[in-house]
């Protein structure tokens, strides 16, 4: 390590009422993996971009090994050697793998496609570089998410010229098992001297792989951290948010919890089995369960957004018939979903629009709409929920994940709602932003409103629940008191390691 990879400074971008990067610098040098750390709204995402040759700042200078890009576009930034990994995959499903490898890229010989060439190429290229050892001729839909996410680097390695590589959220996709392959396949790319820059809000894994770290707060640079342990996360959060947060959750609260809402024998017919459950007023409960759980079917179903086939709901002993999500938000029940950007917000409108979708009629005059009122309203839930930017008429899209979050967030509780479900609440959120959203749960639990958690974190469902309850392969396997387990014995409930009456003995 020693020589410059790429280096920008005096970096400042600006877009309509926000101003993202502030004079902002990021160097990673040749040899190392670097971390790039900070909030939602700290300006990784757009400096990344700016990296890339997609955004043009108003100031500061791009330089890559040594060489001034003015401007950096796409096409010289790549030329340069700089490669991108995002989070989103991006392959068609029946691809060959190969073919998902050269896609654009392809080479030919005489007769056409050199597609036994490429075959060869591609699986050297995984097996030595990345350590995964899989057939060219495997389509992408057989191949697991870690796996997929290699080929994924294949591809925007395979030319050979890559200097430095960015990994933007690159385990976010992953389950917990996964995550050692793509590990793996870094460290091999790092012994290569390939130049690293690694951006997750994943902090175990940012002291673990990386030698060096920059943190971002507020559109600007706030201090590189050398010499990167595991005892470094402390500092990193400090100086990511300003502030220590010795306790990510919130003290549970002496709630008085009474009866709220009843599921009896409740199924789709397809994807989990009939399941009975309650969650009190003033409670707290925790939906545990793996992909393929019919934990996302369950949390869809119960918000109208899939045919129920049988059972009955019913809050403070009244039926709930919900068949669709507008019967759902009428009846009080809202939900926050695990894809914001694609199901929760409509990302051209502004805040106030997205804020006040679901009380339109609370903010109208003789059926046109009282935009005054909206953006006052809108107004007092930025200040609340500290939605940065602090302008009603920011554009969504321009927010960051964990702002976009709050939103949603700030939609429902404009609304009388009284039952929350939270699906996956704090994926892509940084730890700041996590810390008051478990906050927010807590004092909505406090004020009396039935809380659901839904999540695949079993740190975070025993941090912020009073019960958890398990789903396994489509059924309800029991449930448990989240303070009487510890985070192991959920992972072995949830993995079907060991039951959860075997952890009720024990315990």
């Amino acid at each position: 390590m020693g020589q410059s990879a790429f280096r920008l400074s005096g970096i400042t971008k600006e877009f309509p009422g926000v101003r993202a990067l502030d004079d902002a610098s990021l160097e990673v040098l040749a040899g190392e993996v670097h971390g790039l750390v900070g909030e939602n709204g700290a300006g990784k995402s757009t400096v990344i971009k700016v990296l890339a040759g997609v955004y043009q700042p108003e100031a500061g200078k791009v330089e890559v090994d040594g060489q001034l890009l003015s401007p950096a576009t796409p096409a010289n930034v790549h030329a340069a050697g700089v490669r991108f990994i995002h989070q989103e995959l991006h392959l068609v499903p029946h691809f060959t793998v190969t073919e998902s490898v050269f896609m654009g890229q392809e080479r030919r010989g005489p007769f056409g496609l050199a597609k036994r060439e490429m075959r060869k190429a591609a699986e050297t290229f995984l097996r030595d570089t990345l350590g995964l050892d899989v057939s060219g001729n495997r389509l992408i839909r057989d191949l697991g998410t870690a796996e997929r996410k290699l080929v994924q680097v294949a591809r925007a390695l395979i030319d050979g010229d890559a200097k430095v590589v960015v990994f933007d959220e690159p385990t976010a996709p992953l389950a917990s098992n996964e995550v050692d392959i793509v590990m793996g396949a870094i460290a091999r790319l790092k012994a290569q001297g390939i130049a690293i820059l690694y951006v997750s809000h994943y902090l175990s894994e940012i002291t673990d792989i990386c030698d060096r770290v920059t943190v971002f707060r507020q559109g600007q640079t706030v201090g590189v951290f050398d010499n990167i342990t595991a005892d470094s996360a402390g500092d990193l959060v400090f100086a990511m948010v300003g502030r220590n947060i010795t306790d990510m959750f919130p003290p549970k609260g002496d709630r008085v919890v009474s009866d709220g809402l009843q599921i009896t024998d409740f199924t789709d017919g397809q994807k989990f089995a009939p399941l009975t459950m309650s969650v009190g007023k003033g409670e707290i409960v925790g939906i545990a369960g793996l992909i393929g759980s019919g934990r996302e079917e369950f949390v869809d179903t119960l918000y109208g957004l899939r045919r129920r086939k049988m059972g009955a709901v019913s809050f403070e002993g009244a039926d709930l018939t919900i068949t669709t999500a507008a019967q759902a938000v009428r009846s009080g029940l809202v939900l926050v979903p695990r894809d914001r950007r694609h199901d929760g917000l409509v990302l051209s409108m502004s805040v106030a629009e997205n804020v006040t979708l679901a009380t339109l009629e609370d903010n109208a005059v003789m059926g046109l709409e009282n935009r005054n009122a909206a953006r006052k309203a809108t107004l007092a839930q930025v200040q609340s929920l500290d939605i940065r930017p602090p302008n009603p008429d920011a554009i969504t899209r321009l927010l960051s994940g964990g702002n976009q979050q709050k939103v949603v967030l700030a939609r429902w509780l404009s609304t009388s709602a009284r039952i929350f479900i939270f699906d996956e609440p704090t994926v892509g959120v940084d730890v700041g932003a996590k810390a008051e959203i478990y906050q927010l749960i807590e004092e909505l639990a406090g004020e009396g409103a039935c809380v659901i958690v839904s999540s695949s974190d079993p740190v975070e469902l025993q941090g912020v629940c009073d019960r958890i309850v398990v789903m396994t392969r489509g059924a309800l396997v029991g449930e448990m008191q989240a303070d009487a387990i510890s985070v192991d014995d959920l992972v072995a409930a949830t993995t079907g390691a060991s039951s959860v009456e075997e952890i009720r003995n024990a315990s």
